[in-house]
C-alpha cells in the first residue's frame, strides 16, 4: 500500500485504498499553464507511454465518454467513438471540465468522478506492470497496474490513438 500522509491523499488514494488496490504515489512541481502530460512524464521520471492523461468527451446525443490515452498520443475521435458503439464523439468542452467531473484540466482522472461514465483505456496501457493517471489533483500522479484502473472504473481495453 502507499506510505502517503494521511493529509495528504488525495479522495482517488482513498477510493484505491477502500477497494484493496495496491498503488503509489508521485508528486510534482506544477507550473501555471503547464499542462503538458509530456511535462509531467519528464518531471517524475516515467515513460511518456506509461503515463496516461484522461480526456472527457461528449457524443451526439449529449452523452459522454472518458477515454484515458499515453500522454506522448493523440486521441483519434473516429476509434473513441467506434469503442464506445457511438455514432460521434468530440472533446468536451473545457469550461464544461469541472462542473462535469469535479476535476479541473492537469489533474482530471478517470478514478472518482461526480458519477460514472463509460470509460476507455488505450490497449498500450497491457505494455506495462504499472501506468500512471492523475490522482485528482495537479501535481499529483498515482502509479497502479492497469488491470486494477480497469476494474475501479469498470473500463475496456481499446485502441484510441492517431496512428
Amino acid at each position: 500500500m502507499s506510505a502517503v500522509d494521511n493529509r495528504n491523499k488525495t479522495n482517488v488514494m482513498r477510493i484505491a485504498e477502500a477497494q484493496g488496490v495496491s498503488y503509489r504515489s508521485m508528486s510534482y512541481e506544477v507550473e501555471e499553464g503547464q499542462y503538458d502530460g509530456n511535462l509531467v512524464a519528464r518531471k517524475l521520471h516515467l515513460d511518456p507511454d506509461s503515463v496516461f492523461k484522461t480526456l472527457v468527451c461528449v457524443d451526439d446525443k449529449g452523452g459522454h465518454i472518458v477515454c484515458c490515452i499515453p500522454v506522448s498520443q493523440e486521441l483519434d475521435l473516429k476509434k473513441a467513438a467506434r469503442a464506445s458503439k457511438r455514432k460521434r464523439v468530440e472533446m468536451l468542452p473545457l469550461k464544461e471540465l469541472l462542473p462535469l467531473t469535479g476535476y479541473v484540466r492537469g489533474g482530471c482522472s478517470p478514478i472518482g468522478m461526480k458519477k460514472p461514465f463509460p470509460t476507455f483505456i488505450d490497449e498500450t496501457a497491457q505494455l506495462f506492470e504499472a501506468i500512471s493517471v492523475s490522482a485528482g489533483k495537479r501535481g499529483e500522479q498515482i502509479i497502479l497496474s492497469s488491470d486494477d484502473l480497469c476494474r475501479m472504473t469498470g473500463a475496456e481495453y481499446a485502441d484510441l490513438t492517431v496512428e
